[in-house]
């Protein structure tokens, strides 16, 4: 079983990579960066973590403005979280808007929702195209005199396709309004991917419109976990991001992101990663991570029973089925050690490519053959894992029904 578990490094180089987090950690594991005088090695750890993954997203082209700005999270939730807050302040003090609507595509990551839920924001998600990508014309449809800001990911965490950020792009700049770009799975692919030839499209900061940006470090930038960046376009935005309390008893009081303190040795461990695997590491790594993607991707392609959703543009790969119920094959390939993610509407599952799977990707699609014939054979069969679950959920049309029983799941699971 162990050698299907799913790290982003892996092989050979994952104990000695993951050593040399461990030890970074250690050393930084008292400092707390809310108390910046006190820990300035921390508060240069976290700037050049910043500036490092600024500088894969267009902060040294002129159209980006030459200020791109940002600070660390804790992973890519609270990134996103943080440019919606700031995206929503921002639109305030520029236009006055007290009623903030954010809108996204159905494909956007569910951390949106949360946000909203947070921020008090009107949310507005809207279905995707027949290439499962944001539908442009369907979210110009949506804008009103109350939107704060669009959203597009490179990729989506669903089905691994890239919206069209130029166009979003356009569409925020002629609106006035903010644009956020969650590259939180793709930060650290596309970049390198780009520079080995593959047909990437635009989708960071030279991208005019876009105004910030999330991208993990714990993901494909092989980081700790706990580790991720926001960035925006200026410093105008990211002041937005601040929490300043000058009536407070305790004194004055200053914080950049959710969290007051935070540790400190995520963000050294962070800065060990980075400076170890360095351009040529992850270029190398990107290079295996998209040649094994289109291994399995031609492998899934031959199992005539199955469907890819859409076009996948980088390692992300979601697949379905016509002929039997798709969770009943990821229930099976569960028994033997591969945890692929369930999704809905299409009901479809996905692999997430990396680097642990360079050398069992054949072991996947000899894996999943059989799962497939094993499902046909015994359709009435698998009645006790996930499968009846998703198949009753998606057919429940009371979607507060379905929630309520996912909050009770967690009530009685942590």
């Amino acid at each position: 079983m162990a050698r299907k578990m799913l790290w982003y490094i892996g092989g050979s180089e994952s104990e000695g990579h993951f050593s040399l987090i461990n030890e970074a950690y250690s050393m930084f594991s008292h400092t707390n960066p809310l108390h910046l005088s006190i820990f300035p090695s921390i508060a240069r750890f976290e700037g050049e973590v910043v500036a490092m993954t600024a500088s894969l997203f267009g902060n040294r082209e002129k159209a980006s403005g030459g200020q791109v700005c940002g600070n660390m999270s804790s992973g890519g939730t609270e990134s996103i979280l943080l440019a919606v807050k700031s995206s929503r302040d921002y639109m305030k003090v520029k236009k006055g808007i007290m009623k903030p609507e954010m809108i996204i595509p159905e494909s956007a990551h569910s951390a949106y929702d949360k946000a909203a839920r947070y921020l008090k924001i009107k949310l507005w998600r809207v279905p995707v195209n027949e290439d499962f990508q944001a539908d442009v014309k369907a979210i110009q449809r949506y804008l009103n005199k109350n939107t704060v800001m669009i959203v597009g990911s490179a990729p989506g965490f669903p089905h691994g396709i890239i919206d069209p950020i130029e166009e979003l792009g356009d569409l925020a700049l002629r609106w006035g309004i903010c644009f956020h770009v969650d590259l939180c799975l793709g930060g650290f692919v596309l970049p390198f991917a780009r520079k080995l030839g593959y047909p990437i499209p635009p989708f960071d900061f030279t991208v005019q419109g876009v105004t910030s940006i999330s991208v993990d470090i714990h993901k494909y930038g092989l980081g700790p976990k706990g580790t991720s960046v926001v960035l925006y376009r200026n410093h105008e935005i990211r002041k937005q991001q601040f929490v300043a309390v000058t009536e407070w008893t305790g004194g004055l009081y200053v914080s950049p992101t959710v969290a007051g303190s935070r540790p400190g040795g995520l963000i050294a461990g962070a800065w060990a990663a980075m400076m170890s695997v360095g351009e040529e590491g992850y270029l190398e790594a990107v290079r295996k991570v998209m040649e094994v993607s289109k291994t399995i991707q031609k492998g899934i392609k031959q199992i005539p029973e199955l469907f890819i959703v859409g076009s996948p543009d980088m390692t992300v790969i979601a697949f379905g089925s016509d002929k039997f119920d798709i969770f009943k094959v990821n229930d099976v390939l569960s028994t033997r050690g591969w945890h692929l993610n369930a999704l809905q509407r299409p009901n479809s599952v996905h692999i997430c490519v990396t680097l642990q799977h360079t050398l069992i990707a054949e072991d996947f699609l000899k894996d999943l053959k059989e799962a497939v014939t094993t499902v046909q054979e015994n359709p009435s069969a698998f009645e006790d894992g996930m499968a009846p679950i998703y198949g009753a959920a998606g057919k429940m049309p009371d979607r507060g029904m379905v929630q309520d029983l996912l909050i009770e799941y967690m009530d009685n699971s942590c």
